[in-house]
């Protein structure tokens, strides 16, 4: 159990340095094309901290650890609007644009509303839960990604001259050759520490006599949201609150339209080991971020207790099931 326990780290370890490597290139790609600071958060840092869950569901979903590859999305979007934005907002009050709260946490709640729905389409008869998600669906929501991208860039060229943009005086130049050099060598650690994730977790799973599905809820779901929750609080912590909260609202449409949809387009992935609990909190999730955010444009350090305190709770309700 100890050599799994390390194999299980150094995966996790490996994935990190490959998402930071990645997201390295892809940053100094997007501020050549001088897009706002928002925009960023929505789109590259969003796609560079979601590159964990992308190379772990990948990899599960190759290898038929379909249990890990839906919890962990399902895991990961919970923890990324409870912990993730309730952590940073006890560091600080994160302020909210009025475009956030009026279009991309809809859109995440367009995202959450979409995934259920797609579990949801077919029925098990004999206990009610949800069946699977069908290469149609999985290309229906690359579709609704790709909508997603081309209303994101169009909306950053509209607002780029009225917002804050990137300070490109004081990024340090990048050349083709290293953003090449970090993107490859990004995919090369995302691969290989989603590999060695994979294997400890299922390993763990079946060693404990726990779910794939639970280990993806909770423990697959915190290593790969560890690139979310350090951005964001970082950036919370630096006033930055357009790439802290645009982090985690783009990370979460990433998760469903881009990861879950190429995933399961790949293969059918079973939803069954997911509960009407489980998808009620996603939607509940993004329905209190946009409640909280509404209220004054603001989440305030009490309301981001509320949020961790429902995912404490969550987690313990998790615990217990699983005992």
């Amino acid at each position: 159990m100890l050599l799994t326990v390390l194999l299980l780290l150094a995966g996790i370890a490996l994935v990190l340095f490959g998402a930071d490597r990645l997201t390295d290139g892809a940053v100094g790609l997007a501020r050549r094309l001088r897009v706002t600071e928002l925009a960023i958060g929505l789109t590259v840092v969003a796609f560079g901290t979601s590159l964990p869950e992308f190379a772990t569901c990948l990899t599960a979903t190759l290898k038929g650890s379909s249990g890990i590859a839906v919890g962990n999305i399902a895991g990961s979007n919970i923890f990324n609007v409870l912990a993730i934005v309730g952590c940073s907002a006890l560091v600080t009050p994160i302020i909210i644009s009025r475009s956030t709260v009026r279009k991309d946490i809809p859109f995440a709640l367009q995202a959450t509303l979409a995934l259920t729905v797609a579990a949801m389409d077919s029925m098990v008869e004999h206990d009610g839960t949800p069946d699977r998600l069908s290469r149609t669906d999985g290309l229906l929501m690359l579709g609704l990604f790709a909508v997603f991208m081309v209303y994101t860039y169009s909306r950053a060229r509209i607002e780029s001259a009225g917002e804050k943009a990137v300070d490109h005086a004081a990024v340090p130049h990048m050349s083709g050759g290293r953003m090449a050099a970090c993107m490859l060598l990004g995919l090369a650690a995302l691969a290989a520490g989603g590999h060695l994730f994979t294997d400890a977790a299922s390993e763990i799973a079946r060693r404990l006599g726990v779910s794939e599905t639970i280990i993806g809820l909770t423990i697959v779901a915190f290593g790969t949201s560890l690139p979310e929750l350090a951005t964001s609080v970082v950036a919370a912590r630096k006033g930055s609150s357009s790439v802290a909260i645009g982090n985690v609202v783009g990370s979460n449409i990433f998760n469903i339209f881009f990861v879950m949809g190429f995933c399961s387009a790949i293969s059918p992935l079973p939803t069954d080991g997911l509960s009407y609990t489980d998808m009620g909190l996603m939607l509940l999730s993004v329905l209190m971020l946009w409640f909280f955010s509404y209220t004054k444009r603001m989440i305030e350090r009490w309301e981001g207790g509320v949020m961790v305190t429902v995912y404490i709770i969550y987690l313990a309700y998790l615990i217990q099931n699983a005992v």
